[in-house]
């Protein structure tokens, strides 16, 4: 892969690869770092990347593995030396700048954490595909391919993150 082809990947897949970071992340700061380590990863990995065979697939499956293995080592290191406060950054709000009026503003922000809440209490081999299908845009074939599962345990795990995630809410609604 060369400069112009790693270019081109930034401009066809740039913000889905974003948006599924950020919802692995959580907060800005954490998603533009894992962001950065997908493409310069997949620039290390460009002989086994085929731009032919979903290479979508191939950078969320990146951004996954370097996730996973942030998360390991911060809980590595956790046990070795616990620190307070780590996660405070992460239940920061998005901006909603966009909103019509202040009143579906609050309401949507209300609604995502939400959302957010009930997505955080699932399990991560339930959470991943459900990010990856809602917000990263993938399909069914290339979520199985990227986790390297088949299409029906996608299926089924996005079936059961859906029922689950069904349940949470109407336990919390009023």
């Amino acid at each position: 892969m060369n400069t112009d082809e790693l270019i081109e990947l930034v401009k066809l897949h740039g913000k889905s690869i974003y948006g599924f970071c950020y919802q692995l992340t959580g907060n800005k700061e954490d998603t533009d770092d894992l962001y950065q380590e997908t493409f310069l990863k997949a620039v290390e990995l460009r002989r086994k990347l085929d731009v032919s065979r979903n290479p979508k697939a191939f950078l969320i499956s990146i951004a996954i593995r370097l996730h996973q293995n942030h998360r390991r080592k911060l809980a590595w290191r956790q046990r070795i030396a616990p620190t307070a406060g780590l996660d405070e950054a992460a239940n920061k709000p998005g901006s909603f700048a966009s909103e019509a009026t202040p009143e579906e503003a609050v309401l949507s922000l209300e609604l995502r954490t939400m959302l957010e809440n009930a997505a955080s209490q699932l399990d991560d081999k339930i959470k991943l595909p459900l990010y990856m299908y809602y917000t990263a845009d993938m399909t069914v074939e290339e979520i199985a391919l990227a986790l390297g599962i088949p299409a029906g345990t996608v299926k089924s795990r996005l079936f059961k993150a859906r029922k689950t995630m069904r349940q949470v809410l109407e336990v919390d609604s009023p």
